[in-house]
């Protein structure tokens, strides 16, 4: 997985609509109207979060965040995560993974990273789905700053569609591998 991390802290990516976006990011925090019950999905990865969003053109998704969260929370939620779907090589059998989903409020869905074109690359991004406990964690507890990156996400965007591939690149956030450890649980 990678992500761009300090000693502390993790960002991870999340689209809304501006009525919502807007808000958190100015005041740094998820607003009261943002629903601490439903499962929210967190993405480490830029692109994966722009192929999600169509670069902040998808309806409901047109404000882009930058989250950076403790390193504390979001490895709890890693730890305490169960895959979105049942998988024979990773679980005892179909039955006990129904179980620990339904136990759990934190879960792990791999999807094939992006290129700057959005087209699928060969390997897998994080997206981790949270829920209850760990939603109401993540927003209230976990967020240490919140980001409007829309505009840098409207400029590389603009750099791709006009050919300028390396200056596209040199603006995206550098993510780099992140060390959470065994997630043999996960797949991993």
């Amino acid at each position: 997985m990678r992500a761009v991390h300090t000693a502390t802290t993790v960002t991870v990516y999340q689209a809304y609509s501006p009525s919502l976006g807007l808000p958190a990011a100015r005041d740094g925090r998820f607003p009261p109207a943002w629903k601490r019950e439903r499962m929210t999905w967190i993405k480490p990865s830029f692109l994966w979060m722009m192929y999600r969003c169509g670069w902040a053109t998808k309806e409901g998704q047109e404000t882009v965040l930058a989250v950076e969260i403790t390193r504390e929370g979001f490895d709890h939620a890693l730890r305490h995560a169960c895959l979105s779907h049942y998988e024979p090589r990773t679980h005892d059998d179909a039955q006990s993974w129904r179980r620990d989903l339904r136990r759990s409020s934190t879960r792990v869905q791999w999807d094939p990273e992006r290129d700057l074109h959005l087209n699928p690359l060969p390997h897998r991004s994080l997206q981790l789905g949270l829920s209850g406990p760990a939603s109401r964690a993540y927003a209230d507890e976990w967020t240490v700053s919140i980001r409007d990156v829309t505009p840098l996400a409207r400029e590389i965007h603009g750099l791709v569609r006009a050919g300028e591939e390396a200056a596209a690149r040199a603006l995206l956030p550098a993510e780099t591998p992140y060390g959470a450890g065994p997630l043999t649980h996960l797949g991993a």
